[in-house]
């Protein structure tokens, strides 16, 4: 199964730094280069959070898992985050299994990602 990969800048413009990443079918050993390939451009720069809308993604391979550790890894060193929204519960499952990528958020939908980001926004602001 192909993987579409649809990318896109925060368009509230709250969070210049921050991407939604949509995918689109399975994330395996054939398609997690192109996703990996889609994200260079975008972890050289100056983005700090991606959010990966996964309600669509049917299927996930340790390639997968793998690309969202590195990127985890590199926003982290910049201060920002990988959160995961809307897993299927087969996506969900395999998480859970292999307790992938601690210390990532997942979120239930885009309002309690939404509730965070404002409550992390929030503490950033008072710590200041």
């Amino acid at each position: 199964m192909p993987l579409d990969i649809q990318i896109q800048k925060n368009p509230t413009g709250e969070n210049a730094a921050a991407l939604t990443v949509t995918l689109i079918g399975s994330l395996d050993t054939v398609t997690a280069p192109d996703l990996e390939r889609q994200l260079a451009p975008w972890l050289g720069g100056p983005v700090a959070d991606i959010v990966f809308d996964l309600a669509q993604l049917k299927f996930i391979s340790s390639a997968g898992l793998r690309v969202f550790s590195v990127t985890r890894k590199t926003l982290k060193e910049r201060g920002g985050q990988a959160s995961f929204l809307n897993l299927q519960p087969q996506i969900r499952e395999v998480f859970d299994i292999i307790k992938a990528l601690p210390g990532v958020a997942i979120f239930k939908d885009v309002a309690e990602l939404d509730r965070y980001l404002a409550a992390r926004q929030r503490s950033h602001r008072e710590a200041t």
